[in-house]
Order: structure tokens, then sequence, then C-alpha cells
């Protein structure tokens, strides 16, 4: 293991402690606001839909209440389909994404189904433009039961009831190239490992669970976004981000293992997009537009497989 640090917080081969953690979150600075950005554009949608709060977050002397968007008739006959973004603060398209589509399309599915969006799950690391929780928590491995991330643990909570009922949950991310600048070696380095250089890939792609494989699911997603952005080729090991094809642009990933958002009910089409935001071939608004397809999509293609 090398002596010199590859990450300005911590020592070479040890874990982070209290000091470490104090010393990363010191560095995190609030660079936009959740309220202007997030719940503003939430209170301009509530004579279309229903808006309730399914938890706050409290870190130091900050509050985030955190909302659900939702059909306002909403009907047990009816399939429930569920949007989340923002699950790490910095994948701005995801937030913006599922914004936009109940902007621009939440209305056209009126009767038809049971919507339901919640567009930031993490406003603090929204704020800082940053991965993590102020715990240094990633929320996207914590999904799960009694989770230490009260992001995690407060959106889990909210979907237990409908754990075995929602037909289709669509994820929204992004991987950008602060991934490899930023936030993998900040990981080894909290973790006390040694960081591994790895590739971001340039495109769009799609995260599929290993364990519950929907191939046309997915292709349909692709099809849609194609039309929108470009999609990742795999790289020279035929892989994207180490991970094994399941189909062109799309990924194999132990999604329920490794405590993933996409994993948290058991819906049976779900997915986990990746927008590339630092491409010189995408701008913010293709970013967001190619969420607001990808989603668009995977509902589209649930309501007429829905008997499937």
């Amino acid at each position: 293991m090398s002596n010199q640090p590859f990450y300005p917080i911590g020592t070479p081969g040890q874990a982070w402690g209290t000091t470490e953690l104090a010393a990363w979150r010191a560095l995190r600075v609030k660079l936009r606001s959740y309220a202007d950005d997030v719940l503003s554009v939430i209170d301009s949608l509530r004579q279309q839909f229903d808006v309730a709060p399914y938890g706050a977050l409290n870190y130091d002397t900050e509050h985030y209440p955190l909302l659900v968007v939702r059909s306002r008739d909403w009907r047990k006959d009816l399939p429930v389909l569920l949007v989340t973004g923002g699950v790490h603060g910095y994948e701005t398209s995801g937030v913006h994404g599922a914004l936009q589509f109940l902007q621009q399309h939440g209305h056209a599915y009126a009767g038809r189904a049971n919507l339901m969006v919640v567009p930031c799950v993490s406003p603090w690391a929204y704020e800082r433009i940053n991965r993590w929780n102020p715990d240094a928590l990633d929320p996207n491995r914590n999904f799960r039961k009694n989770s230490p991330s009260g992001e995690s643990a407060a959106l889990v909570n909210l979907l237990e009831p409908l754990r075995d009922v929602v037909l289709m949950h669509i994820d929204l991310h992004e991987t950008t190239d602060s991934d490899e600048s930023e936030f993998r070696p900040a990981l080894a380095a909290r973790d006390g490992k040694d960081f591994e250089p790895g590739e971001v890939p340039d495109g769009f792609y799609l995260v599929d669970d290993i364990d519950n494989p929907q191939p046309a699911f997915q292709q349909a997603v692709i099809e849609e976004v194609a039309k929108v952005t470009h999609i990742a080729d795999a790289d020279a090991r035929g892989e994207i981000i180490g991970a094994p094809l399941l189909l062109p642009g799309v990924i194999k990933f132990p999604v329920k293992q490794w405590g993933l958002c996409a994993g948290i009910t058991n819906a049976r089409y779900a997915t986990t997009t990746e927008v590339y935001p630092d491409s010189p071939r995408a701008t913010p608004q293709q970013c967001n537009d190619a969420q607001v397809a990808a989603i668009r999509a995977a509902i589209d293609y649930a309501l007429n497989h829905r008997q499937g």
C-alpha cells in the first residue's frame, strides 16, 4: 500500500475516525438551495397532486422536510408507479428530471396509474452537490430497515406498506467525472483502502438487478432515451463501471444485495438511470430531458405489460 495520500483527509491505510469525519464535513459548503430549487417547484404542483411529508432531517441548525408527490385520484385498483431522484445530491438531473416530468407529463396518467414521485431524497447533499450525507454515508448503499442513513430510512419507511404493490420503480442518477476525481477517492480514504482508478463511461446507461433481469423493459427505456442523448458504449473489457452487460447500454448489478434504492420494493419492473452530464455532447437540459424520456418509457412499458 502506498504511503502517498490520494485524498486530502485521512492517513493512507487507516479508516476515518471522528476527527477525519469532522474535517470532511467542515469542507462541505452550501452551494444551492433545496427550498428554492425543489420545495418551491413542489409547492407549485399542489393544485394537481397530493403533496405530503414523509419525514424530516435535522442536521445541526438545518431542517429539511422530505416530501412525496402523489396522484390526487389514488385508487386501489390502479398500478403504483414510483419515481425517485436525488438519492445522490450531486446528480442534478435526477432531481430536476423528476420535477420536469411532473410539470410536463404527470397529469397524463390521471386515472391510469397511481404516481408516486420523491424528487429529492437527499436534500443536504443536494445543497452541497455531494454524494454522501453529513455522516459520510452513501444513502445508495443503505436502503434497508433500521438504516444508519436518515435519508434511506425515511424512504424505506414510506415504501414499506407498498413493498409488494409497486409495479414499476425508476431511480434517477448520474455518473459524473467527479466520481473519479472526488467521490471514489473519498470512499477509499474513508475506508482506509487503496484507490484504484476506474473509467467514466461517456453516455447514458441503465442498471438492472442481476437477480430480476428485465431485458425487454430495459431495452424499451434505452430506445426512448437514445432519441434524446447518446448511449454509453462498453469499455475494452466489455463492461461499464466494472459491471457486465445485460444488453447494450444496460449493466447487471446486485441491486437488492447492495441496498440500492431501486431494490427497496419488489417491483416487477425496476431500473436505475445513469446520465453523463460532463459529456461535451450533452447539455444540462438534455440531461433532464433524458431522465424524463426514461421515466415515460418505463411507465408506458409497465402499463402496457401489466398483465405480462
